[in-house]
């Protein structure tokens, strides 16, 4: 058997390559399910009043006054705020607008990652950072601006659901930069 200078053979070398292929689809089928999360983040933002409206509508026809009313109440209160803000101060929308890009814009810097994942991985690691600073955003600001607690955990929710998918897919990056620094040595 031929060795080459990486200690591999050429039959392990022509095995990894199939191993590449797979986790490359495998980063990619998660990569579109976090650039999925981010464009329905961002584009739900934009029709918030209509959302909020609907919301609370579903939850009075469903009958959940009866068994969660605070959840309905909460509901009842950012719907009277954005309906009040939206017929007197329609500008201020234009900030869950910006919100609604920002979450457009992040989604599209993933495709460098779903193009090259091993040189784009930086990527990856601003996601995960991104993702663990909702949690202290979330403990901060909502107490400030009067948000339940109940609220609150959802929103850090989406820091922990978003960052299962970018930990997979780091570790399997890794692993083919390993597969990838194999085959090129060879």
């Amino acid at each position: 058997m031929t060795v080459t200078g990486t200690g591999t053979s050429p039959v392990a070398d022509a095995a990894a390559r199939p191993e590449q292929a797979v986790l490359l689809r495998r980063v990619r089928a998660w990569l579109i399910v976090f650039i999925i999360g981010l464009v329905l983040s961002g584009v739900t933002a934009f029709p918030l009043t209509t959302e909020v409206r609907w919301g609370h509508e579903l939850l009075l026809a469903w009958g959940v006054d009866a068994w969660l009313p605070g959840l309905v109440d909460w509901f009842a209160r950012v719907r009277e705020g954005l309906d009040v803000t939206s017929r007197n101060y329609p500008f201020i929308a234009y900030g869950t607008d910006w919100l609604a890009f920002a979450h457009l814009v992040i989604a599209v810097a993933f495709w460098g990652p779903f193009r090259d994942p091993v040189r784009n991985v930086w990527v990856i690691d601003f996601g995960l950072i991104a993702c663990a600073a909702i949690i202290p955003l979330a403990l901060i600001a909502g107490p400030v601006r009067d948000i339940p607690w109940g609220w609150s955990l959802i929103d850090m929710s989406f820091g922990v659901f978003g960052a299962i998918p970018l930990l997979l897919v780091r570790r399997m990056i890794k692993r083919l930069e390993v597969l990838q620094a194999g085959a090129g040595a060879a």
